[in-house]
């Protein structure tokens, strides 16, 4: 019997704050902490396939279909803050959702108009600061890998880091609600 298992992986502690006694990985915050840290629980040889859960930014064309409250699963995902071109990512797990997004990552919260519309540019409907890195390394790798975010803002200028930090708590349940009934029993 193989003791390979799913790794679910958080970037923030309080993302991941409703998975008490669930075995989980908080990377940090940003695409160095998001590789580094997900490269080392690879390197064990024990995962299977990547699970991450976490809030996102709504942003780009068809923004306004994206709900607060709705997980979507990122099947594309581009780097916002890279000034040489990047190829985009697709996670090589399976798709479980009809609420698909593309996703760009940068190493910034976005907060401000100018940002969002460069990043509406890129073709992204949603923006994060981890997980293009955690889709390359998947993929050079050869790890399975899904990404589910939730919405937690707008990521224009109304935006703020305190309104940021009131609302991944509930964000942090919503998940562990999506974890339970999509995700748990795979």
């Amino acid at each position: 019997m193989s003791d390979r298992h799913p790794l679910l992986v958080f970037a923030h502690a309080d993302e991941a704050s409703a998975f008490e006694g669930v075995p989980h990985l908080v990377t940090g915050v940003g695409k160095v902490n998001a590789a580094v840290s997900l490269a080392a629980a690879l390197r064990e040889g024990s995962v299977d396939r990547v699970i991450v859960l976490g809030t996102a930014g709504v942003v780009g064309e068809g923004a306004d279909r994206l709900s607060l409250d709705t997980v979507y699963q990122v099947t594309e995902l581009v780097q916002h803050d890279f000034s040489l071109p990047s190829p985009a990512v697709a996670p090589a797990g399976e798709v479980l959702l009809a609420e698909t997004a593309t996703m760009a990552t940068g190493d910034q919260f976005v907060k401000d108009d100018a940002q969002r519309a460069h990043i509406a540019g890129l073709g992204a409907q949603l923006v994060d600061m981890e997980g293009y890195a955690y889709a390359s390394l998947c993929a050079r790798l050869g790890v399975s890998l899904q990404v589910f975010k939730i919405p937690s803002d707008f990521a224009d200028s109304a935006t703020t880091d305190a309104e940021w930090d009131e609302i991944v708590f509930t964000k942090s349940r919503q998940l562990r609600a999506f974890w339970e009934a999509r995700l748990a029993q795979r």
